[in-house]
């Protein structure tokens, strides 16, 4: 982080040679529990926050320098691990021809499907903001590509894990132990272990994919009880993981896939999701388009937490709707359906965003928790069924 301090300093004495711009967003957000807390310590009813993050970017006349900060901080009524801060991004980028170098903190995104973000592997989760895999930690990473005719080639050198927020003991959407703050690793490195990722991505005609190489510490943790089974302490181990991303797109119709293979732990274990998205365009005569998908998701780990990380969709169906209003407003919804085809464990989604003006939009989210009690993951959160309204200010 110095070094980047360093080179931030230095801009102010180039003169004209940067141009400036900076944008970000302040948001207030109310989270309500529809049930009372069915562990003991935690809250019950609504959890408020204040969110701000800011963005910074310098970009050379030239275009082949970049310089991005984006610092992220949220204040929590009832959780004190979810009153934290990160650094999302502070990086320097250089473009020399076919080249591209990158040093600093920064977040990654692979994937193609909806219901899980099964091949994502370099950005931890920010599991405090929420359990949908959305919310990520900054990065810090050394990230050297090259793209050419034949598809693009990155090479990832990560020095610094960043360990997963989990909620407190007065937290909700938490396991019946807390999860300690003190976490172990295989690698005697801790956090210093140097992780390394390679990937390839191109197309051919209407298909898309990408095909990378992972090894070092995973980013999920088996959650172990510790001596006297009073808490869980998370512990990471290093794994080798191949994964894939495909998508095709056939006119209105999306075909998505991704797949991996891991080691870790001594296992060695495939998964899977694919599905497809079927775009209705400008339905009843509108503007409107509606989006059916339809997921199915596979995990083939143990499903003992302590021998493998804990996961939610290892046989379970999705079902969704995407509707797009394309107005001025960019007004949004997206509502899905998750079914466990062992234990019919379900969980219901609904996601919905309006922008009101130029600056400020409104956002909508509701997960509720349906006929949890067969599935011991899903059954952790039966009581936390929450509708969260959140208003953000962009600037």
């Amino acid at each position: 982080m110095r070094w980047f301090v360093g080179l931030l300093g230095l801009l102010p004495f180039i003169g004209n040679a940067y141009e400036y711009s900076q944008s970000g967003f302040i948001a207030g957000e109310l989270r309500g529990f529809v049930d009372d807390a069915q562990f003991p310590n935690q809250f019950d009813g609504v959890q408020a926050s204040l969110i701000a993050q800011p963005e910074f970017a310098w970009l050379a006349d030239s275009g082949a320098d970049q310089y991005s900060f984006v610092p992220f901080v949220q204040l929590d009524s009832q959780d004190s691990r979810r009153t934290h801060g990160d650094i999302r991004e502070a990086y320097w980028r250089h473009v020399s021809g076919e080249w591209e170098f990158l040093a600093g903190i920064n977040r990654v995104f692979w994937g193609v499907t909806e219901s899980r973000h099964l091949v994502d592997i370099i950005n931890q989760t920010d599991l405090v903001e929420d359990l949908d895999g959305e919310d990520k930690l900054g990065q810090p990473m050394v990230k050297i590509s090259s793209q050419r005719d034949w598809g693009s080639l990155d090479l990832y050198l990560l020095p610094w894990f960043r360990e997963r927020t989990f909620p407190g003991k007065h937290g909700r959407l938490r396991f019946p132990l807390v999860t300690d703050g003190d976490a172990d690793y295989q690698s005697s490195k801790d956090q210093h272990h140097l992780d390394v990722a390679l990937r390839y991505a191109h197309y051919l005609g209407d298909w898309d994919f990408g095909v990378y190489y992972f090894k070092g510490t995973g980013r999920a943790p088996r959650l172990v009880p510790n001596a006297d089974a009073s808490r869980l302490v998370p512990f990471y181990d290093l794994i080798d993981q191949v994964g894939t991303d495909v998508q095709l797109t056939r006119g209105a119709w999306l075909w998505k896939f991704e797949g991996l293979w891991r080691a870790q732990h001594g296992q060695h274990y495939a998964a899977a999701v694919g599905g497809f998205e079927y775009t209705l365009y400008q339905i009843l005569a509108t503007d409107t388009d509606l989006g059916l998908l339809l997921e199915y998701s596979w995990d083939g780990r143990d499903s003992d937490p302590a021998d493998q990380p804990p996961v939610l969709l290892d046989d379970d169906l999705f079902i969704g709707t995407r509707v797009t209003l394309n107005d001025v407003h960019d007004s949004t919804l997206l509502a899905g359906l998750v079914i466990d085809r062992d234990s019919q464990a379900s969980q219901l989604s609904l996601e919905a965003e309006r922008r009101l003006d130029g600056h400020w939009k409104a956002e909508i989210e509701s997960r509720w928790f349906l006929n949890s009690g067969g599935n011991d993951v899903a059954s952790a959160f039966r009581d936390d069924s929450y509708v969260t309204v959140r208003l953000s200010r962009y600037f």
